[in-house]
């Protein structure tokens, strides 16, 4: 395959989200070797290239057809697409990614006894994400001024610059330590594969699709669990009821048991001790909960 019909995903370089984006490329078959400048891995098994940028930088990458792919907070994607310019070229959010959750979330000073976005009119929020924030509050009716900072948001009502902020939170930590509460959320956030609404129509479009397959088998069973059980036949019923859900449980004989049968579910999701007492109490037996690797259906 010729370089330019190579498949490049853009990624952040160095934070949170690196680690868990490497780890679900590398569960979907992808490995990469790593360049001198630390700014380019190439894939040594399939021909899919890794660009490691700063995250702000993943969405225009992706509208200047500089990779195809970027996985990039949903955050700074939605920002993107609010404040690039007409000619830039449309993005989508192609799959969730389920990891780096936070919020963009409104937040006061901790005597301000906030009821409704409309107490904000009038008042400044600062915040790194104009475009959202200006989207919320038009959307309210809300006539508030934008203070746009680059960074240290949440210092700026301290400094007398804001009488609000609106920034990511995850824990809540830093807002306590600066006399701040959450107030109101815009956006629930996530890691997410980004890329342009229409995919090339060339080999990277195949790879692309490959990869979402591949993505879809992962995060299915990501949070899934093989359930294995041994149960008599007069107890089926009443075990079946109380399995998580799931697609329809393998049915085994048990060899020299003709009343026992052994039952295999694929859960989707954790099982915990809790549903499993309570399948015992039904009459199951000799249970396993194993994690599920890969799955292809």
């Amino acid at each position: 395959m010729k370089p330019r019909d190579r498949l490049r995903i853009a990624m952040q370089k160095s934070g949170r989200l690196t680690e868990p984006a490497l780890e679900l490329l590398k569960r979907c078959g992808l490995t990469f070797r790593q360049s001198r400048d630390k700014l380019f891995c190439f894939g040594e098994g399939e021909p899919v290239d890794l660009l490691l940028v700063r995250d702000d930088d993943i969405p225009g990458l992706i509208a200047q057809g500089v990779c195809e792919l970027g996985i990039v907070g949903r955050n700074v994607l939605n920002e993107f697409s609010l404040t690039a310019g007409p000619e830039s070229e449309p993005l989508a959010e192609l799959r969730p990614l389920g990891f780096g959750r936070c919020r963009l979330s409104i937040a006061v000073p901790q005597e301000f006894d906030y009821r409704e976005p409309a107490q904000l009119a009038g008042r400044r929020i600062a915040t790194s994400y104009p475009g959202l924030l200006g989207a919320w509050l038009r959307e309210r009716g809300v006539d508030a001024g934008v203070v746009t900072l680059a960074g240290s948001v949440e210092i700026a009502p301290k400094l007398g610059t804001a009488d609000a902020i609106c920034d990511l939170v995850q824990s809540g930590g830093t807002l306590v330590a600066n006399q701040l509460r959450e107030a109101d959320v815009l956006l629930e956030s996530e890691a997410v594969l980004a890329g342009p609404r229409n995919l090339p129509a060339d080999e990277r479009g195949d790879l692309i699709e490959l990869l979402l397959k591949r993505l879809d088998g992962v995060i299915q069973v990501r949070e899934s669990r093989l359930l294995l059980l041994q149960t008599p036949r007069h107890a089926l019923d009443a075990v079946t009821r109380l399995l998580p859900g799931g697609p329809q449980p393998t049915l085994l004989p048990v060899a020299g048991q003709p009343d026992q049968l052994m039952l295999q579910a694929l859960c989707a999701g954790e099982v915990s001790w809790r549903q499993l007492e309570e399948i015992k109490k039904a009459g199951a037996r000799e249970m396993f909960v194993l994690p599920v690797e890969k799955m292809l259906a």
